[in-house]
């Protein structure tokens, strides 16, 4: 068996990483991370890089203190299908939990789709308790460039900071 370790950091997701984050989604999902990192300007979100030290990242996502009073609702969590299974996605919402409880919230909340057991699983792992499910939906981008929209029913899970 071979083993080695990865030395990861998170920081702040800045427009200079997008170029480097097609793995992570369509030209139109990347714009809306561009959106997002505005409001990071302002403080309603705070979004992250997971990156090792070549400093490109290998993981995103982000946590929005606008969809629930006193809740950090992560969202638009990824990590590189090259780099999955290997600790990142828990280093990612690692990350993210501490950033919630940096502004004195204790409670973390995210939506998982129900087609996704893997994350699911990562996120019982991680001490996160299913306690609804809801519908959602969003603007994707096709092949040709087309939009649709996507439909999917998500299962909430919610998770107490210590």
């Amino acid at each position: 068996m071979i083993s080695f370790a990865l030395k990861l950091s998170a920081r702040d997701f800045v427009h200079a990483d997008l170029a480097s984050c097609g793995w992570a989604g369509s030209d139109h999902h990347l714009a809306g991370v561009a959106e997002q990192l505005e409001r990071a300007r302002t403080g309603e979100v705070d979004y992250l890089a997971v990156c090792p030290a070549t400093d490109v990242p290998v993981a995103k996502g982000g946590v929005d203190y606008q969809i629930k009073k006193g809740v950090g609702t992560l969202w638009q969590l990824a990590v590189h299908p090259a780099s999955q299974s290997c600790g990142i996605g828990t280093f990612l919402v690692e990350a993210l939990e501490l950033r919630i409880r940096g502004r004195s919230l204790r409670q973390a909340e995210l939506a998982v789709e129900e087609g996704n057991p893997r994350a699911r699983a990562l996120y019982e792992r991680l001490g996160y308790v299913a306690y609804d499910r809801q519908p959602d939906s969003w603007d994707e981008q096709a092949p040709d460039g087309s939009l649709r929209r996507y439909e999917t029913m998500c299962t909430l899970m919610g998770k107490e900071l210590s």
